[in-house]
Parts: C-alpha cells; sequence; structure tokens
C-alpha cells in the first residue's frame, strides 16, 4: 500500500480508536484479487489485547469505514494484536524497545545495503542507531528514520523471557499475543 493512503487510513482510524482506549500500532492494505485491510491496536493502558478487544475494534472500524468509505471495491478486515515481535512504525517505538533485537529493512541502499539486524540503540533527532555485530567486531548504524521501509523486533529468547518477567511483576507487556485477529468481514462497497 502506498505511504499515501496508509496515512490517510491512520489520520482516519487513530483518534476515534484513542477515544475509545486502544493505539493503532499499523495499517496495512494488501493488494489481491479481494485486498485485505490489516489493523493492529493495542490497548492505551499497556494491557494484552484479547479477543473482544479485536471484536470491539473491528465492529467499531467497520462502522467507520462504512461512512466514510475510503476503500474502492471489496475487501476483507483484519484486526489483531502487533505481538511481541511487533513492528516499529514511530519514532518512539526505536527510543521504547532500545536495547532489543530487531531488523531494519530500508527502501534505498544506505552505507552500501538495505537490511540490517542488530540491537536498537534508540533515535536521536530523526535518525535511528542499530548496533550490528559483524563477526567480533560491531559498527553501530545511523539510519533516517524516513527512509526506513520496515522494522520490527526480532522474536527471541531473551525478548520472550524479559516480557514474562514483566508479567510476572504483574505489569503487562505492550501486547501479548500476535494471533488474535477477528475473522475476515468482507465489506462491499456501498454506492
Amino acid at each position: 500500500m502506498n505511504s499515501t493512503k496508509a496515512k490517510e487510513l491512520h489520520d482516519l482510524l487513530a483518534p476515534s480508536l484513542a477515544a475509545m482506549g486502544y493505539e493503532l500500532v499499523q495499517v496495512r492494505l494488501m493488494p489481491s484479487s479481494r485486498p485485505t485491510l490489516q489493523v493492529l491496536a493495542e490497548p492505551l493502558s499497556g494491557g494484552s489485547m484479547g479477543i473482544d478487544d479485536c471484536t470491539l475494534v473491528s465492529r467499531h472500524i467497520s462502522a467507520v469505514l462504512d461512512v466514510e468509505d475510503p476503500i474502492a471495491g471489496a475487501y476483507n478486515l483484519e484486526v489483531g494484536s502487533p505481538g511481541i515481535d511487533r513492528p516499529l512504525v514511530k519514532a518512539a517505538d526505536y527510543e521504547c524497545f532500545k536495547g532489543e533485537e530487531a531488523k531494519i529493512e530500508t527502501a534505498e541502499l544506505l552505507a552500501g545495503r538495505k537490511r540490517w539486524r542488530g540491537l536498537l540503540e534508540g533515535i536521536t533527532d530523526g535518525i535511528v542507531h542499530i548496533r550490528v555485530e559483524d563477526g567480533a567486531e560491531h559498527t553501530i548504524y545511523a539510519i533516517p528514520l524516513n527512509q526506513i521501509a520496515s522494522a520490527k523486533l526480532v522474536l527471541t529468547d531473551a525478548l520472550i523471557a524479559r516480557d514474562a518477567q514483566r508479567r510476572a511483576r504483574g505489569k503487562e507487556p505492550l501486547v501479548v499475543a500476535d494471533a488474535a485477529k477477528t475473522p475476515a468481514a468482507t465489506r462491499p462497497r456501498l454506492s
């Protein structure tokens, strides 16, 4: 999906979801003969995103999209949580998950490459820093946020253990399950 349509859908859905107590993490429209609109959200409280949450968010989004009709033709709607190995989509994500292992892909070559896997070192003035191990050596790369095509946390034993520790202390993780999706709902175009 082009970034203009993603931003349009995000801007349309985010305010009302926030009013309901949810943060809109990512919106993707995946093309096919019947496109799929995938929406990832999580409670603003930091709690886990359960099936009841997905159902509530899905019904709300369906109502908004029925009224606003921003997508031509029929499509499927999927609502889920971002999961433990969540996508990194905004600047705050790179600071929040500093020290975690991540994969980053850029749209264009930077420093002779498009793909990085390493430990997040944070973000400063719109520049994401990632420490990449090259054998016994490591290099910290500076990647402009606006050049990042996709980024996500890597599901590692360490990430799973930190998530379990947060739950054991009584603090819910930012997200718990990545498979909680409501059944796809076919959305007809209203004329």
